[in-house]
């Protein structure tokens, strides 16, 4: 299925950024900052973004939905997660992650930079 077009389109009154192929529109609404992340087919954290942060793994939390596409999620432990849209997504810091199949993957996430595990509740660091 392809991407709706409405979905990639540019948006009023975002920070545009694009970062290893990643293409995020971040809004600042109070506290939070609402973005739109478009991860290409083909992505993945350990082979993308690990070079440009310098972290074994990725070291933030993501809270948000899936619009399009389909995730995977690794963590140090062997824990699996994935994701498939239209799904509700919350992921540990502690992950590596990469888009699954020939399509990108579109997240709108709730962010509070540093500190969204703990105002989401989530633990600061994946663990069973």
């Amino acid at each position: 299925m392809a991407v709706a077009e409405n979905l990639l389109a540019p948006m009023k009154d975002t920070d545009h950024r694009e970062v290893a192929g990643v293409v995020m529109d971040i809004a600042a609404v109070g506290d939070c900052r609402v973005k739109r992340v478009v991860y290409p087919a083909g992505f993945r954290w350990s082979k993308n973004m690990k070079p440009l942060v310098k972290t074994d793994l990725c070291m933030h939390a993501h809270v948000g939905f899936l619009a399009h596409g389909q995730i995977h999620m690794e963590f140090a432990d062997g824990c699996v997660k994935e994701f498939r849209a239209p799904q509700v997504v919350a992921i540990e810091p502690g992950h590596d992650g990469w888009v699954v199949g020939d399509q990108p993957a579109v997240l709108i996430e709730f962010d509070f930079a540093d500190e969204t595990a703990d105002r989401v509740g989530l633990p600061p660091l994946h663990s069973h």
